[in-house]
C-alpha cells in the first residue's frame, strides 16, 4: 500500500485552500494563511526542513494567545506569595500568577479578580480599618515583577493608581499603614513603602564583557508612594538576590535575610525621603530561610535549614533606644550575662527550639503574642508556648507548608501549601473550616517510568480533569470553574517529607460519562523483588466526583505492565492493553441488570493477542462496535462482543504509543514515539493509511462529533535546530494542529509553551455560562483545552474567526446572601433602583425632545437617591435635543 509521508515545518495561522506540487519537494505558499509545508517522498531530517524553512524566510508562528488574542487561563498557583484577608474577614485576596483573585472565605469559590499586572505578582498588602465603621473599605495595594505597584478598590473591582518603579519587585511592605492615623485635623503624612527590587542593569552592561558571579542584583528601596516615585539615592541594602521583606504587626521594624545574618530596621516616627534609618545585625552559625517579629515586644523569631528557631529577645536596646533610656540601661557586654548572643550582636538573649526535622519555611507570632506558629516540609503545624516552651500540633495537613496569615478576625487564619491548596482555620482549635484548591502541580516520576505514563484524563461533558497528584493521589479540577473538586486517594499514604517513592500510579482513565475511572498502579520492587501491578476499578454516583473502589485486579497481565486501558462509549465495558503481549476485555458483573453501582464488581470477559507482540495502546470506536489495539507497529482491529480479529493494518514506522478514533468519521489517528516519530491518519473503510507527519506528538484530542481532532506537537530539539527554534519560536517548544482528518493540511494551529508532558481534549462549553467577546454573539459550543508539563491551562474555541477571551460573567452566582450589597453606597443604603432612558427611534423626527426620567427620580426619601455621576448625567442630557437626522 502506498504510504505518503509528510514533514510539517511551521504550521502557524490558519488554512483555507491549497497550492500546486513541484517536483522534488513543495513549499506551499498559502497567503491568506501563510502556511508552510515541505513534502517529499523520502523525508529529510527535521534539522533541515527548519534550515530550508529559516533560511527562505517562511518559518514564522503565532504563539497562543496572538497578538490581541485571549483564552480562558487557568491552573495558576495560588501559593506564590503570601495571602491577605479583607478588613470584614469575608474575603481573601491570593496572588495568581498577573492576577490576584478574590475568594469568599465563606464559601471557598472565587468571586471576582483584579487584573492589570503584566508578570506575576508578589505581594498584596490590604488597607487596615482605622475605626469599625471603616471595615467596609476595601483598598489594596499590589507590587509586580513587572516593576509597578498598583492600588485598587477590589470591591468594585477597579484600578485608582499605578506606580512604575522601573525594577521587578520581589517583596514590598508599607510601614505607615500598620501605625496609628493621624488626627483629622492634621495634613495626612506622606506614604512610603520599602521594596524589595532586583536591579539588572549593571549584569546587563557587564554580561557582555565577563561574568561577575558576585553582581549584587538585590537592593532594598524606598518608594514615595505620594508622588508616585522612588526615593532617590536611598538604598538600604544590598545582595545577590532579592529576599522577602518581613514587618511587624505595629510597623515599627522590617527586616531580612542575608544568608547567616539577619538585617533589622527601625522605622522613623516621622517618615522622610531622607531620614537616617538605624539598623542592627543579627548572626548565625547556619542559613536562615524566614523570620517574624513579635506583636508588642521587641522579640524576634528566626528559623534556619536545619529545622532550629532561634529567639532573640530585646534586641536592639542599644541602638533602637531613644537617649534617656540609653543612660538608664545597664548595657550587658559580657557574654555569660547575654547567654546565647553572638560576638557583639545587639540583644539580650538568644534561645534554641528544635522540633523540626528539615528547614523551617513558615514562622510567625500570635496576634497576642503568646504563641509561636512554625511549619516547615513535614507537614505539621507547630503551636509554641513563648514563655514555657510548650507546644501542640496540627498534623496530617498533607503537604508542605508555605505561609501562615492571621486576619483581622482572631478566630481565623489561613495556612498555604505547597500542594497548591489555601486552608482556612478555625482559632484556637486550628480545625480546618475549608480549602481553596488550585490544581496540583506534576509529581516526579521514576527514571524508568518517565514517558509511559498517561496520568491526565478528561471528562469531556463535564469540562473536569483526571490528574496524577503527589501522595498516590488522583485530582478531579474544573476546567470551566477554575477550582478543585475533590481527589480520590488511589494508595493510603501519609505525607512524610523524604521518604523513597513505593508506588508509581501510571494511569489514570475515565469513561465517556465521567462516572466510571480505571487507575493502574505498580509497586516498586526492592532489589528486584516484589514489583505488583494492580488495575483497579471506581465508581461515582454524584456529580461532585466521589469515587468509591469497585474492584481490584492484581498483576491483571501476569508481571507485565499495562500501557494503555480504554472504556467502551455505551457501555459498563473496558480494555486494557499490556507490554506482555496481550489485551483483555473487561465488563462489569452488573451491567446488563444496572442493580448497586457501588456493589458492582468487574471480571475479565476475553482475552486476546496477536504474533506475541506487546499491545502498546487500545481505543474503541464512537459507536463502540470496533476494538482497535496496537501490536508495536501494527493495528489491530477486533469485534468486541465477539472477540475476533477483524483486519490488520499497517505498519508504522516505531511502535505506536496512542490511538484515537476521530469522532464519528472513519478515520483513526495514531502516534509512534522514538528515533522516528510519527503522526498517521487511517481509512477504517479502505484499510490504509491516508497521510502522515514525520512529528513526535505528545498527545491527541479527537472531537466527539466532528471528523475534525487536535495534536500536540513537539518542536525538534536538535543542534541544527536550536538556533531556529530560540529565533522564531522564542523559547516556544511545542505547536497545537488543528486537522480535518480528511485533509493533511492544517486548519489553524498555535505555538505553545511548555509541551512536554501537555495534554489536550475537546470539551462541551457550558450553556449556562455568558461569554464576553463574542464577535457573532454566539457561545462556542465546544472548547479545546490544553493543558501543559506545569498543569497550567488555557481554554479557547477552535473553530472561531479568531481567538477571543471567553470571560465568563458568572461571579455573582457564586456570592452568598451576606456578602450581595455589602460595599460602598449599597452597604449603607442599600441597592439603588434601576432606570432606563428610553429613547425615541423615530428617524424621520428632525429632532425630538427627550424624556426626562430625573423628575420621578427625586421622589422618594432621600435616602434612595442614586449617586450624583448618574443624577447629572440623566439631569443635563434632558435638557438637550437629540438630533437623530440630519436636515437637508
Amino acid at each position: 500500500m502506498g504510504c505518503r509521508s509528510k514533514t510539517l515545518v511551521v504550521v502557524p495561522f490558519r488554512a483555507s485552500s491549497h497550492q500546486s506540487i513541484q517536483n522534488k519537494f513543495i513549499i506551499s505558499k498559502l497567503k491568506a494563511i501563510k502556511i508552510h509545508i515541505l513534502i517529499e517522498r523520502k523525508p529529510r531530517s527535521r534539522s533541515f526542513i527548519f534550515a530550508v524553512a529559516r533560511s527562505s524566510g517562511l518559518c514564522r508562528t503565532a504563539e497562543y494567545p496572538a497578538v490581541n488574542s485571549k483564552m480562558i487561563r487557568g491552573g495558576r498557583s495560588y501559593v506564590s506569595s503570601p495571602p491577605a484577608f479583607s478588613n470584614d474577614v469575608k474575603r481573601l485576596l491570593v496572588c495568581t500568577s498577573n492576577t490576584v483573585s478574590i475568594f469568599s472565605t465563606s464559601t471557598g469559590l472565587q468571586i471576582s479578580s483584579l487584573e492589570g499586572h503584566k508578570a506575576p505578582v508578589t505581594t498584596v498588602i490590604v488597607v487596615p480599618a482605622s475605626t469599625p465603621a471603616t471595615k467596609i473599605l476595601s483598598y489594596c495595594w499590589t507590587a509586580s515583577l513587572d516593576g509597578t505597584i498598583k492600588y485598587w478598590d477590589f470591591s468594585v473591582p477597579e484600578l485608582l493608581k499605578t506606580i512604575d518603579v522601573k525594577f521587578s519587585i520581589f517583596s514590598m511592605v508599607i510601614p505607615s499603614l500598620l501605625r496609628q492615623p493621624a488626627q483629622s485635623d492634621e495634613k495626612p503624612p506622606k506614604l512610603f513603602a520599602y521594596l524589595s527590587v532586583e536591579d539588572t542593569r549593571e549584569t546587563t552592561k557587564s554580561h557582555k564583557k565577563e561574568p561577575r558571579p558576585n553582581t549584587m542584583n538585590g537592593r532594598i528601596c524606598k518608594c514615595n508612594l505620594t508622588e508616585s516615585r522612588l526615593a532617590g539615592g536611598v538604598t538600604l541594602a544590598e545582595m545577590k538576590e532579592p529576599q522577602v521583606i518581613t514587618i511587624s504587626s505595629s510597623g515599627k521594624y522590617f527586616g531580612i535575610r542575608k544568608q547567616r545574618k539577619l538585617l533589622i530596621w527601625k522605622v522613623p516616627d516621622v517618615e522622610a525621603e531622607r531620614v537616617v534609618m538605624r539598623k542592627i545585625t543579627l548572626h548565625h552559625t547556619k542559613k536562615l530561610t524566614v523570620l517574624a517579629f513579635h506583636p508588642t515586644q521587641r522579640i524576634v523569631a528566626a528559623g534556619d535549614v536545619t529545622g532550629r528557631i532561634l529567639i532573640w529577645r530585646g534586641f536592639g536596646d542599644r541602638t533602637f533606644a531613644t537617649n534617656d533610656k540609653k543612660m538608664n540601661l545597664n548595657l550587658m557586654n559580657n557574654e555569660e550575662e547575654r547567654p546565647g548572643v553572638r560576638d557583639n550582636d545587639d540583644a539580650d538573649l538568644c534561645t534554641t527550639w528544635h522540633w523540626h526535622p528539615s528547614e523551617v519555611s513558615v514562622l510567625i507570632f500570635s496576634s497576642d503574642g503568646a504563641y509561636l506558629y512554625s511549619g516547615g516540609k513535614e507537614g505539621v503545624l507547630v503551636v509554641w508556648q513563648l514563655d514555657t516552651g510548650k507546644k501542640k500540633f496540627l498534623p496530617r495537613i498533607g503537604s508542605p507548608l508555605l505561609y501562615f496569615t492571621e486576619s483581622p478576625d482572631p478566630s481565623l487564619s489561613s495556612i498555604s501549601c505547597a500542594d497548591n491548596q489555601v486552608h482556612l482555620l478555625k482559632m484556637p482549635s486550628m480545625e480546618r473550616l475549608r480549602s481553596i484548591s488550585g490544581i496540583k502541580l506534576p509529581c516526579p516520576l521514576p527514571e524508568e517510568y518517565k514517558g509511559l505514563c498517561r496520568d491526565i484524563a478528561f471528562n469531556h461533558d463535564g469540562g473536569l480533569v483526571a490528574l496524577r497528584a503527589e501522595n498516590y493521589c488522583i485530582q478531579f479540577y474544573s476546567l470551566l470553574d477554575d477550582r478543585g473538586i475533590s481527589e480520590v486517594q488511589v494508595c493510603e499514604r501519609n505525607h512524610q517529607p523524604g521518604d523513597d517513592v513505593t508506588v508509581v500510579v501510571t494511569l489514570v482513565a475515565l469513561s465517556q460519562d465521567g462516572s466510571l475511572m480505571s487507575t493502574v498502579d505498580i509497586k516498586l520492587a526492592e532489589e528486584g523483588i516484589g514489583s505488583l501491578v494492580c488495575l483497579k476499578f471506581w465508581v461515582s454516583e454524584t456529580q461532585n466526583k466521589e469515587f468509591t473502589l469497585s474492584t481490584i485486579v492484581y498483576e491483571p497481565h501476569r508481571d507485565a505492565g499495562i500501557s494503555a486501558v480504554a472504556f467502551h462509549p455505551n457501555r459498563r465495558a473496558a480494555v486494557s492493553s499490556s507490554y506482555g503481549g496481550d489485551f483483555k476485555v473487561w465488563i462489569c458483573n452488573d451491567e446488563l441488570q444496572q442493580k448497586d453501582l457501588q456493589s458492582s464488581g468487574w471480571s475479565c470477559h476475553a482475552v486476546g493477542s496477536y504474533k506475541k507482540k506487546a499491545m502498546t495502546a487500545a481505543a474503541f470506536s464512537a459507536d463502540g462496535s470496533v476494538l482497535a489495539v496496537a501490536a508495536e507497529t501494527v493495528i489491530t482491529l477486533w469485534d468486541p462482543d465477539r472477540n475476533v480479529l477483524v483486519a490488520v493494518i499497517g505498519e508504522t514506522l516505531m511502535p505506536i504509543m496512542n490511538m484515537s478514533f476521530v469522532g464519528s468519521s472513519e478515520y483513526l489517528v495514531a502516534t509512534s514515539w522514538g528515533s522516528k516519530p510519527q503522526l498517521s491518519v487511517w481509512n477504517m473503510s479502505k484499510l490504509s493509511i491516508s497521510w502522515s507527519y514525520l512529528l513526535h506528538v505528545e498527545a491527541v484530542a479527537c472531537a466527539v462529533d466532528m471528523s475534525s481532532f487536535a495534536a500536540l506537537a513537539l518542536l525538534p530539539e536538535s543542534s541544527n535546530c536550536k538556533e531556529a527554534n530560540g529565533t522564531t519560536f522564542q523559547g516556544r517548544d511545542g505547536v497545537i494542529l488543528l486537522f480535518n482528518a480528511v485533509d493533511p493540511v492544517p486548519v489553524a494551529s498555535w505555538s505553545a509553551r511548555k509541551a512536554k508532558g501537555g495534554a489536550l481534549a475537546f470539551l462541551k462549553a457550558n450553556p449556562s455560562f455568558t461569554y464576553e467577546n463574542i464577535s457573532d454573539g454566539k457561545a462556542p459550543q465546544t472548547l479545546l483545552a490544553y493543558v501543559n508539563g506545569d498543569h497550567e491551562y488555557v481554554l479557547f474555541d477552535p473553530y472561531g474567526k479568531e481567538v477571543h477571551e471567553l470571560s465568563k460573567i458568572h461571579w455573582g452566582d457564586r456570592l452568598t446572601h451576606e456578602e450581595k450589597g455589602q460595599f460602598g453606597y449599597a452597604s449603607i443604603y442599600g441597592e439603588l433602583p434601576e432606570f432606563k432612558l428610553k429613547r425615541n427611534q423615530d428617524l424621520w423626527a428632525p429632532s425630538v425632545p427627550s424624556e426626562k426620567p430625573w423628575e420621578t427620580i427625586f421622589s422618594g426619601s432621600s435616602h434612595n437617591l442614586p449617586p450624583l455621576t448618574k443624577l447629572c448625567s440623566a439631569f443635563l442630557e434632558s435638557l438637550l435635543e437629540k438630533r437623530t437626522a440630519a436636515l437637508e
